[in-house]
């Protein structure tokens, strides 16, 4: 080799030498996409951790033992992502299973009494019951539509409440730790509850106080023979009685927002009338 070609041979080595160094050292410091567990944790300890955290965050036995929460409100409509324009306040109650105790809601729709008469009434109710829903107004009771009944309880069965007092209790279940995300700019823990016939729940944390931000879930579409996914957002915690309770509740269905909700307040274990979640006729105030 003539002495230019060695020249420029070893320079060239040495530029790759220099150029690299710095590289190696940055890829280096980029954190692993993988979990980063304490020594000696797995990722289904750190993932059973992680729901217990999160249970003691939401208010520990006192958030177990909830009868009811009685909460007003208001819910904007979204169609793609787009507002419709359409926002309706509305009272709701949900009362959690217990002893003698079925889970069932009830949703009272408000609407202005009239241009002369301040204040606003309730003329529609949902009932959420037994897997079934109806539509209640002052001339009786009819059947919601199936799609709706079927999305209502398949949300209601991969709710959070639901993770953690029915799957968590079921054989086979699986909690895995999934390592960090972002949910709206913040740390979060990702965790996911994966049940004996493959279905799953995963919830994201906040990295700081553990209380849940995100929540979501798939299902087969038997229309189009794919998956779409529920997602729900959690904002705005305010202590109500001792329990930290969302003020801002905003629903996603593949990606697009679907629906935002504001509470205006939340009442737990209030008293209720018998006939809650078993009246089957409004009775109109003259």
């Amino acid at each position: 080799m003539n002495p230019l070609a060695q020249s420029r041979n070893l320079a060239l080595a040495l530029l790759l030498t220099l150029g690299t160094a710095p590289l190696w050292g940055q890829a280096s410091a980029i954190p692993s996409a993988a979990p980063q567990l304490p020594a000696g944790e797995t990722s289904e300890q750190r993932g059973k951790k992680l729901i217990d955290q999160m249970v003691e965050a939401l208010g520990g036995d006192a958030w177990l033992h909830r009868h009811n929460v009685q909460q007003y409100g208001r819910i904007a409509r979204f169609f793609r992502g787009a507002p419709t324009g359409i926002v309706t306040n509305f009272v709701a109650i949900h009362q959690f299973a217990g002893e003698n105790r079925p889970e069932a809601e009830r949703i009272g729709f408000l609407t202005g009494k009239g241009a002369l008469v301040p204040g606003k009434k309730v003329d529609v109710v949902q009932i959420w019951k037994d897997n079934i829903g109806y539509e209640i107004t002052y001339k009786g009771k009819n059947p919601l539509p199936a799609e709706q009944v079927a999305d209502y309880y398949r949300r209601r069965n991969h709710s959070i409440e639901s993770v953690v007092t029915a799957w968590l209790k079921a054989p086979g279940v699986i909690v895995v730790s999934e390592g960090n995300t972002m949910v709206e700019r913040r740390l979060a823990e990702k965790v996911t509850v994966l049940s004996a016939d493959n279905d799953a729940v995963t919830i994201d944390l906040d990295a700081s106080t553990h209380l849940p931000l995100r929540r979501t879930f798939k299902s087969r579409n038997q229309t189009f023979k794919d998956d779409d996914e529920d997602t729900e957002e959690y904002d705005g915690y305010h202590t109500m009685q001792g329990l930290p309770t969302p003020l801002t509740l905003t629903r996603y269905r593949n990606g697009d927002m679907t629906s935002q909700t504001f509470f205006t307040s939340s009442e737990y274990d209030v008293n209720l009338p018998p006939d809650t979640f078993t009246q089957e006729i409004l009775v109109k105030k003259k």
